[in-house]
């Protein structure tokens, strides 16, 4: 079915109600590795319920939906997920009830045989006051929709890195179960888990989520760069463009100018560029 583009840009979700606890904050960072040294005193706040610490990228997972994708009548077998957007209005608290509402932002035709782009925003906001905490913003490249006559923009420009050497690299050694950790968490896609669906998908084995991967890259930029406060982070934007498979190296490579941090993410074992085009704002 061709995508409609005056029904898709009226697409909503929600709202939805999420309930979670510590218990799931701590699953999350768990899920991007956090705490396998259990006496760094630096990772152990974001896995333990004493002061716990919450990171932002965390809001991709705790307002999970598929329900704007469902309805949008892409291609799902030809849907890839292209970018992540996350702006932060306050802190996402370690436990509480939050109230979710998506909504399609934008849609572009790039030609027939070279598929579409889908921008989608969700707004999470604190169900007991109603104050916004986080936006999350998300590109998906549908791969067999185009040439339904949208309009031929490209959707947000990338962010440009900086062309001097690297300033900091941060290296995490990811877990051969990383997946299947990360995936309690909300998405259970078997492509991150069922070898045979991996290998009918066109990968040799499971894939590490890009979100997880996307979650990993922020952890180095709090680290590198907030004194391991993650309520420094403000924005987080980034590019997916090569997949993880879970027991690889990712080095994120960062670049700071003021209250910008520049970054993307190698991984090291096969020296490809896994997130690209990433722009982190910090405060502070």
């Amino acid at each position: 079915m061709a995508i409609n583009y005056d029904e898709i840009m009226k697409l909503e979700s929600g709202p939805w109600t999420v309930t979670y606890t510590d218990r799931e904050t701590m699953l999350y960072a768990l899920g991007l590795g956090l705490g396998l040294d259990p006496l760094n005193p630096n990772e152990l706040p974001f896995v333990y319920e004493n002061g716990l610490k919450v990171l932002p990228t965390q809001a991709t997972v705790v307002a999970w939906d598929n329900t704007l994708l469902a309805k949008s009548g892409v291609n799902f077998i030809m849907v890839v997920h292209g970018e992540e957007r996350l702006k932060v209005h306050a802190p996402l608290p370690s436990e509480g009830t939050i109230e979710c509402r998506g909504k399609v932002t934008g849609c572009y035709d790039k030609g027939a045989g070279k598929g579409a782009l889908l921008l989608a925003d969700t707004e999470i906001r604190d169900q007991a006051t109603g104050q916004l905490l986080i936006t999350v913003g998300m590109t998906i490249f549908a791969r067999g929709d185009g040439g339904f006559g949208g309009p031929a923009g490209g959707g947000p420009e990338p962010h440009k890195l900086p062309e001097r050497d690297v300033e900091k690299a941060i290296a995490y050694r990811t877990l051969e179960s990383q997946a299947l950790i990360y995936r309690l968490s909300g998405d259970r896609n078997p492509l991150h888990a069922d070898p045979n669906f991996a290998q009918m998908a066109g990968f040799p084995r499971p894939i590490l989520h890009g979100l997880c991967t996307y979650g990993n890259a922020c952890r180095a930029v709090v680290e590198a760069y907030c004194d391991f406060d993650p309520t420094r982070i403000v924005e987080f934007n980034a590019r997916f463009s090569a997949p993880v498979f879970p027991g690889e190296t990712l080095e994120t490579q960062m670049w700071r100018d003021g209250d910008v941090v520049s970054f993307r993410t190698r991984i090291v074992e096969r020296d490809v560029i896994a997130i690209n085009n990433g722009k982190a704002v910090i405060k502070g």
